[in-house]
């Protein structure tokens, strides 16, 4: 099916190019809200809400050049996250061309009315296998639900004679007013691994974790359900996740934010990283065996949080 037959079918879905001249796929909800994939990556770059309010981050400085990923919006991680490992920093997955996959199966029946979506698929190519030696498909679908819900479906599939092991991260930018005045609430008393120490094992103090300095954490064994409070946006971000165990929060603060080339001095104030993750325990997959991450975010006004959460509401 080509492009723009798959176009025509689909009303609220729109294909044009990015900024190298990949393609990139517009999906809209009814009510206006929208979310940008690019093809290089399968990376979302934009989700905005029905008043055209951009939600995820992306540096002024972001260099939008293959090889490199776009600092901002939700780099896929796989099949390595960070540089734990012998591949390239977060894995290959967000430096490839993904492919439309046509042959994805509908969406579930409950769903049909209340969604878009996009399908995309990444399949290893010969120069992959020489660095991974492991043969995969990854099958991505990014849908929007009528109330503006972003939601993200990975499934791995083991197409391999013997068995492979990953690590995953949806390294997910999230939009901030002030980084002084967010807390994340749902990881008190977790234990988590400091990346900052080595990747020394503490455990949460604080009744809700806030930000004063550089972060870079693996929080373990986390809630399927986290909430993220912009006091001064009066916003909350709520994050659900199924099939990744771990949450990584991640801020640079000034001194790491003056080495990165693709990153404003001054921009972390205005970002968070807080990412579904699978990190502390790599997944691994037998032959023929298939593995589904999922990641959904919501922001709702602050005042409305205590209809999604059990968290109360400052």
């Amino acid at each position: 099916m080509s492009m723009g037959h798959y176009s025509e079918q689909r009303p609220w879905f729109e294909v044009t190019k990015d900024w190298n001249g990949a393609d990139q796929v517009m999906i809209r909800s009814p009510r206006g809200a929208s979310v940008l994939v690019s093809l290089h990556g399968g990376q979302v770059v934009s989700w905005r809400n029905d008043r055209g309010e951009e939600l995820l981050f992306t540096s002024s400085k972001a260099i939008f050049k293959p090889p490199k990923a776009m600092r901002g919006g939700i780099p896929i991680c796989f099949p390595q996250f960070g540089n734990c490992g012998t591949l390239e920093q977060h894995g290959f997955a967000r430096n490839r061309l993904w492919a439309i996959d046509d042959e994805a199966p509908p969406l579930n029946h409950n769903d049909n009315n209340s969604k878009v979506s996009v399908d995309l698929l990444l399949k290893p190519s010969e120069d992959d296998l020489k660095c991974w030696p492991h043969c995969f498909e990854f099958r991505l679908r990014v849908s929007l639900s009528t109330d503006g819900d972003l939601s993200l479906v990975s499934r791995v599939r083991n197409v391999n004679g013997k068995p492979f092991s990953f690590s995953f991260a949806y390294h997910t930018y999230l939009s901030v007013s002030d980084i002084s005045e967010v807390r994340i609430e749902g990881l008190e008393t977790l234990d988590y691994l400091d990346n900052l120490s080595q990747r020394e094992r503490f455990t949460e103090q604080g009744d809700a974790i806030t930000f004063e300095s550089e972060v870079d954490r693996v929080y373990v064994g986390s809630p399927s359900v986290i909430a993220v409070l912009d006091h001064e946006k009066k916003r909350t971000f709520i994050v659900r996740k199924e099939g990744l165990p771990d949450v990584v929060v991640w801020n640079p603060w000034d001194k790491k934010s003056k080495t990165m080339a693709d990153f404003g001095d001054e921009e972390y104030k205005q970002m968070l990283c807080v990412d579904a993750a699978a990190v502390e325990r790599a997944i691994t997959l037998k032959p023929g065996e298939e593995w589904t991450g999922k990641l959904e975010l919501s922001a709702v006004a602050s005042t409305n949080c205590s209809d999604h959460l059990d968290y109360p509401c400052s």
